[in-house]
């Protein structure tokens, strides 16, 4: 397991603001995650440049449950070039070791706490990331030419940018009645949580990117995922933009609102070069793609 994350190692690269923020919601009791210990392993053989395949595959097949997900995230239609995988071996090779990695970290995120209040909250919330990741996969494979970024970068942010919410949950008992999550459709609003819990989850999945070591620019995107204009790094600002477009599509195949589609629709179009004539036919593509991959998973 790896230790305690300090304030000064998670406010490294913040501004003066945001350290306080940051400051605040540790002083407040929310406590980070540590990664699983495969996980620290594979960290460890990766930092070594210790790359040998066999060795990794062993490593990640320490973790049943791991591996079976795995399997299942690389079924998504982003990898179809690469189907069908037989073993864990075959998708180091295909996918790439580091690449494979932050596969692993999304997915153990996602089993990593069990909240025994609120279960039906946590699993809908958890449905909910799983689907934003698997969109942000697709959506990132269609758009690679214009932002360079990678299905398995778009995946890690996905399941990552709204981690912190089920971290106030376990800290806050009122969090949930106060942010009406119990009601379908209904998702946290970040302004919300920090007029009422001096916290947000942009800033608590912040930390826990940061603890767990993603990449910078993911980190950052995770940050400013509601403040896409305040990122002038073109990394960053495609990943914002990716998830954005990835919540809405996954709001309009849900058939529920997404009221900050309208904030940042223009911003995200035009960094993903797409426009108003082009969206409707993009989405659909997503969206049939995104649904024969859950066909395909139940069969």
């Amino acid at each position: 397991m790896t230790k305690a994350p300090s304030i000064r190692d998670l406010t490294a690269t913040l501004g003066e603001q945001d350290v306080a923020r940051v400051k605040r919601v540790l002083e407040g009791g929310v406590r980070i995650p540590a990664q699983p210990r495969v996980l620290e392993e594979l960290r460890k053989l990766i930092a070594r440049h210790e790359l040998d395949v066999r060795l990794i595959a062993r490593t990640v097949n320490q973790d049943p449950g791991l591996t079976a997900m795995l399997f299942k995230v690389v079924g998504n239609a982003a990898y179809r070039k690469h189907q069908p995988f037989e073993s864990v071996e075959q998708i180091l090779h295909a996918v790439g070791v580091e690449q494979t990695y932050r596969l692993a970290q999304a997915i153990a995120l996602a089993g990593n706490a069990a909240v025994r209040k609120e279960q039906r909250v946590y699993e809908a919330f958890w449905a909910r990331s799983q689907a934003v990741g698997e969109l942000a996969m697709l959506i990132a494979e269609e758009r690679i030419a214009v932002c360079n970024l990678f299905p398995d970068q778009a995946y890690l942010a996905g399941i990552f940018h709204a981690c912190g919410v089920p971290l106030l949950l376990q800290r806050f008992p009122s969090y949930c009645r106060e942010m009406r999550l119990g009601t379908p459709g209904h998702w946290a609003n970040w302004r919300e949580e920090d007029r009422k819990f001096n916290s947000d989850h942009a800033v608590v999945g912040y930390l826990v990117a940061r603890h767990w070591c993603l990449p910078g620019f993911i980190c950052d995107a995770i940050r400013h995922q509601h403040a896409m204009n305040e990122l002038g790094d073109h990394e960053s600002r495609s990943m914002v933009a990716i998830l954005q477009l990835a919540i809405e599509v996954h709001a309009r195949d849900q058939h529920m609102p997404n009221p900050e589609w309208d904030d940042v629709k223009g911003e995200v179009l035009a960094e993903l070069g797409l426009g108003d004539d082009t969206l409707p036919e993009f989405v659909d593509d997503i969206l049939e793609r995104f649904r024969g991959g859950i066909q395909a998973g139940v069969s």
